[in-house]
Order: C-alpha cells, then sequence, then structure tokens
C-alpha cells in the first residue's frame, strides 16, 4: 500500500508581509491638520437644518456602578447599560458624542452610585459640559437581593431588572422615573374552579414603571424595595432560588390560595402604586408565559394621577 508523506509544518513570512497578503498598504502622505485646534469642527456647523432632534447621543454603554439596598446585600457592584442623549437645536448639525464619555467618566470617578441624587449631579454636569437645552439619563441594571425559602430558610440569590431616567433641563428642574420587571407565579383562577384536581400555574413577568412626583427625594425611599413589593405582594406566590421539599408545599398552596388572571395583577398592582404619595404617573403590566399554552396572556393599566385629579 503507498504512503503519503504528510507534514504540519508552514513557512511563515514575516508578519509585516502577512499583513501585505491580506491587503494592508503602506502610508500614504497625510497632509491635513493633525492637532485639534487646527481640524474642522463639523458638529459645530451653524445652519438651518431643518428640524430640531428630541435625543442624540450614546447608548449601550456599558460602565461599572455601585448599587445600595435595604435588602442583602446592601452594596453590591453591577455592570449598568447607559443610554446619555441630549435635545439638539435646529441650527446645530450635530452634538459631541465624545463629551457624553468623558463625563461618565469623570463622574464614575469614586463609584457611580445608583441612586437619584448622584445621577441628577451626573446629568447637571452633563448638560453644562454640552450646553445643550435638555439631557437624559436612562441607565438598566440587574438588582440583587438575598431570599430565603419560605420555611427551611434557605438561600439563594433573586434578581430583578431596574432602571432609572432623568431628564434634566437648563433651568435646573429635572423628571425622575423608574422601572422595575420582576418574576412572579400566577395560578389561573379558571383553571381552579373547572378542574377536579388542581389548577394550572405559571411564571409571570410583572412591569412596573413610574414617574416619581417633584419632592420624591424628600421621601428618601429605596424605590427598588417598594416596587417589588407591590409586584410580589399581589402575586399568587413569589419566586424562590431555592426550595426544599417543605418550601415547594408552602408555595403550591399558597398559589392555590390566591389565584390570579393576569388583569388581577395588574389591578392589584396599581392599586398599591397608586397609593404611594410620591408617584406621578406609572404603567404597571403583566405578561404570563402560559403553561398549556404557545401564547402569552398580558395585560396592562397606565394612570396618571396628576390628569385624574
Amino acid at each position: 500500500m503507498n504512503r503519503t508523506k504528510t507534514s504540519s509544518h508552514i513557512d511563515l513570512p514575516p508578519k509585516k508581509e502577512h499583513h501585505r497578503i491580506f491587503g494592508s498598504v503602506e502610508p500614504g502622505p497625510k497632509t491635513k491638520p493633525t492637532t485639534k485646534a487646527t481640524m474642522s469642527d463639523i458638529q459645530n456647523t451653524n445652519e438651518d437644518f431643518f428640524f430640531e432632534i428630541n435625543a442624540v447621543g450614546v447608548g449601550n454603554v456599558k460602565y461599572p456602578i455601585v448599587v445600595r439596598s435595604e435588602l442583602e446585600p446592601y452594596e453590591q457592584t453591577s455592570i449598568g447599560s447607559f443610554s446619555l442623549t441630549g435635545k439638539l437645536g435646529r441650527m446645530k448639525k450635530g452634538t459631541n458624542m465624545s463629551r457624553f464619555l468623558e463625563q461618565l467618566e469623570q463622574s464614575s470617578d469614586a463609584g457611580l452610585e445608583m441612586n437619584f441624587t448622584s445621577l441628577l449631579q451626573f446629568a447637571a454636569d452633563l448638560q453644562r459640559r454640552l450646553q445643550q437645552e435638555e439631557v437624559t439619563i436612562e441607565v438598566d441594571f440587574p438588582w440583587f437581593y438575598k431570599r430565603l425559602g419560605p420555611n427551611e430558610e434557605k438561600a439563594g440569590m433573586n434578581h430583578s431588572d431596574v432602571s432609572l431616567k432623568i431628564t434634566y433641563h437648563e433651568n435646573g428642574t429635572a423628571t425622575l422615573a423608574s422601572s422595575l420587571s420582576t418574576y412572579v407565579t400566577t395560578l389561573c383562577p379558571c383553571s381552579k374552579e373547572i378542574s377536579e384536581y388542581s389548577a394550572h400555574s405559571q411564571r409571570g413577568l410583572v412591569t412596573i414603571d413610574v414617574v416619581y412626583t417633584d419632592d420624591f427625594l424628600d421621601y428618601d425611599v429605596d424605590w427598588k424595595k417598594v416596587l417589588l413589593e407591590a409586584a410580589e405582594s399581589n402575586a399568587s406566590a413569589m419566586i424562590y432560588p431555592v426550595l426544599k421539599r417543605p418550601d415547594e408545599k408552602n408555595v403550591t398552596e399558597a398559589a392555590y390560595e390566591n389565584p390570579r388572571f393576569v388583569e388581577d395583577i395588574v389591578r392589584l398592582v396599581a392599586a398599591d402604586i397608586y397609593e404611594l404619595p410620591f408617584v406621578s404617573q406609572f404603567t404597571i403590566q403583566c405578561k404570563n408565559e402560559e403553561s398549556i399554552h404557545l401564547h402569552d396572556a398580558i395585560a396592562t393599566i397606565s394612570y396618571n394621577k396628576e390628569q385624574s385629579s
């Protein structure tokens, strides 16, 4: 039988030759200015560009953050996803994107805390740096908290997805808003009513979006904990990371004793949020990932307390 001689050795040229083979070329003559002072500033071109732009800036900016909480762990580091924008007048061609990142870096030097006091200062500094009429800061991040099983009290970490949003105006006023999304257990009231032995349950995602009153900071509350309580206390049962058999019995029976449609969830959560004196507007949504259907069940309530008063 003939044998084919093989070798794994490859004679490679120098690395510069690698690049040439794959398309790199030698630098050509450079005639344009190399210092900032002598370069053209296209963004600051002043002309009538037809329309004002509501928001322009940078998004999906990942940055380390510090999160404080009234639930354990009381302080945690996380990663925030930032959206930083400003309003642009019709006479200005563009914004200076680098200034958004420069201000984020400067504001993060001591660790950027995810509270409205810290972000208000960030927003004020950004507005002055951009010299724009209005800037908006929005940051999304996961918030972790310890959760004990209801009977055996085995500990584990749950998390909710939360966000803060600040719109800051050049006159020093600001609109503060936040959001929390968390999973709960829901058990179908109709299924319980018509079935001999059981009822189907599913995981429901509750999302609470709120706009705060002008005096919100005077209340000194952990808004994350408040919104989480509103979502979980009105569900059929809470979600737990660790459940032993006695815990599972407890959760299953609690769900059976508290059946909820998505309609029930949004109305009950809305009632709790409505009673918060520091909330001016809210939207509540529940999405059930149905266990006996391929589709989701959804319900939403939006309410403006100021317009309804």
